[in-house]
């Protein structure tokens, strides 16, 4: 009785790179709720589960606001994954980044959750959008072959506009790519700029061999930039053969999340508005996204 819904195939080459629809980005769970997803880690990075309601506090531009939302329990998930083609990419990389997408799908999400598989080189392409369960989408990279530039910003661009039509609040998105943007037509803020108007946690995976050149190795500061804000995280590996257990910390994390919710105590008003989530635990760390738009209904 799964719900199936793929909606493109490696058939659709190219997202279309136009303005996206800013005024109809936000996701929301209730038409009033702003929904967070928290990360809470000790000193040492170890993911902490079993706090409670009272153990967390919201502030929205330094004003505390009450938790009207609460679990510390796995929910579903639209997840989107992007992963750059480029000619870099050739040989064991592609091999390597095809199982751990693969593995991702069929075995670290869960039936209820959805996910879209997108790729880039110096233009994106639409592999397969949402689809659930997200085992069906293994396999669909076999026939994408690398090749030309990498233009990672005009791939979020593009890829952005899909979490305004997921089925879920809680969203991410996992960007796999081994060097700097090359070729993209829109600035690395533009592009941050509109990915945190959707509001999935990006987390990036970025191969970075001490044997490339300088020019081709990867953009620590940018990756940053585009993850930081949205709650999410970049991590470095040497080889493409570390992909695997980087997307399985990704799923781990994923699944010892606790979502919060709350009303704003402010009517939307089309500007940008800050989250601080803070434990009343001091030994322990949060992540969670910085902010969302406050977009009023139309």
């Amino acid at each position: 009785n799964f719900r199936v819904r793929q909606l493109a195939s490696v058939a659709c080459p190219l997202f279309l790179l136009v303005s996206p629809d800013l005024s109809a980005q936000r996701f929301r769970a209730t038409i009033d709720t702003v929904q967070v997803s928290v990360t809470v880690t000790d000193a040492s990075g170890r993911l902490i589960t079993g706090l409670s309601r009272e153990d967390f506090e919201v502030l929205e531009d330094g004003t505390p606001e009450p938790i009207t939302v609460f679990t510390d329990e796995r929910v579903p998930i639209s997840l989107g994954v992007l992963l750059d083609t480029s000619d870099s990419m050739r040989g064991q990389r592609i091999a390597d980044a095809r199982g751990a997408v693969d593995r991702f799908v069929s075995t670290l999400l869960e039936a209820g959750d959805e996910a879209f598989i997108a790729a880039f080189n110096h233009k994106p392409r639409l592999v397969n959008a949402w689809t659930q369960p997200p085992a069906l989408l293994a396999g669909t990279l076999d026939q994408l072959f690398p090749s030309g530039a990498t233009a990672l910003y005009d791939a979020l661009v593009a890829s952005a506009p899909l979490f305004g039509r997921r089925s879920h609040p809680r969203a991410a998105l996992v960007v796999i790519s081994d060097g700097v943007d090359t070729a993209s037509d829109v600035s690395l803020r533009r592009a941050s700029d509109i990915v945190r108007r959707f509001e999935p946690l990006v987390y990036a995976i970025a191969i970075d061999s001490e044997r490339a050149s300088p020019a081709a190795r990867h953009n620590p500061e940018a990756l940053r930039e585009i993850t930081a804000t949205s709650g999410g995280y970049r991590e470095v590996v040497r080889t493409s053969a570390d992909l695997g257990p980087a997307t399985e910390r990704i799923a781990n994390e994923l699944n010892k999340q606790y979502t919060l919710g709350y009303v704003p105590s402010r009517p939307p008003d089309n500007g940008w508005r800050g989250i601080r989530v803070r434990v009343r635990n001091t030994d322990y760390f949060t992540r969670a996204r910085r902010g969302y738009y406050a977009i009023r209904s139309r």
